[in-house]
């Protein structure tokens, strides 16, 4: 696999990985980068009778700690009220139980490895 980019472009070159890899397993992906005034979530998947709300984080290294570990209490909290707003503007979904996901990307070429964490944190 291609080393990761700099910058900006590292973000995205992540949620490319982080998708490609949930498709491997079956789910299918409905939106990227879902914006609005309150948060962003990077993928919404539909798996089964999921919707599935996925954090991709990415971390060079392990110095600071794994990527999933920096989705705190707060980005938890914008990504469900994002989730929310999602929900409301897509009332064909809204029916359907949801989870949230997080994908750590982490390392970069051969070195590079993917934790895909189901149900990473509750909407509670």
């Amino acid at each position: 696999m291609k080393d990761a980019p700099g910058g900006q472009e590292r973000g995205r070159w992540a949620e490319q990985i982080a998708l490609r890899h949930l498709e491997d397993h079956g789910l299918l992906p409905h939106s990227q980068n879902y914006r609005w005034r309150g948060g962003e979530i990077d993928l919404v998947m539909l798996q089964d009778h999921w919707v599935v709300f996925v954090e991709v984080r990415y971390r060079g290294g392990s110095g600071y700690g794994n990527s999933a570990e920096s989705v705190d209490l707060r980005k938890q909290r914008r990504i469900v009220n994002t989730a929310r707003y999602f929900l409301q503007q897509h009332p064909g979904l809204n029916d359907r139980p949801c989870r949230f996901d997080v994908v750590a990307v982490s390392g970069s070429g051969e070195g590079q490895n993917v934790q895909w964490i189901a149900n990473a944190f509750d909407a509670g």
